[in-house]
């Protein structure tokens, strides 16, 4: 079938959804602040090497460490989660399948973030 349409009139309705600059934005954000948190809980894990679960726990449940282990896992999960959708956007050419996906990230990224939330204030509060 022959397309009469001007070539703007093809494209009209594929650009921008308005929400690339804000993804972008996001990403970044949590990028910077992965990387003092990433540093930070890499070496406080690793000063407990050889130490009980005990030990553990109880660093855990200082009100200050369990609120930047909320903050770490909150922002790492997010910023997997707009990574993820990136590629899914990028690479699954079938809307609907594209559409799954970026939804099922979604959802398991928040399943997860909840669950950890809920894991990280067991053992700070009991």
């Amino acid at each position: 079938m022959i397309d009469y349409r001007s070539p703007i009139a093809r494209v009209i309705g594929l650009g921008s959804a308005k929400e690339g600059a804000m993804h972008w934005w996001w990403q970044r954000l949590t990028a910077l602040a992965l990387v003092p948190l990433s540093i930070w809980f890499t070496f406080s894990i690793a000063t407990f090497t050889g130490e009980c679960a005990g030990a553990v726990s109880q660093w855990i449940a200082s009100p200050f460490v369990s609120t930047l282990l909320i903050v770490f896992v909150v922002s790492l999960f997010y910023h997997a989660q707009l990574g993820i959708q990136v590629v899914l956007e990028d690479y699954v050419h079938n809307e609907a399948m594209k559409l799954l996906f970026v939804l099922l990230t979604k959802f398991l990224s928040v399943i997860l973030v909840i669950f950890t939330t809920i894991s990280i204030l067991n053992i700070a509060l009991f």
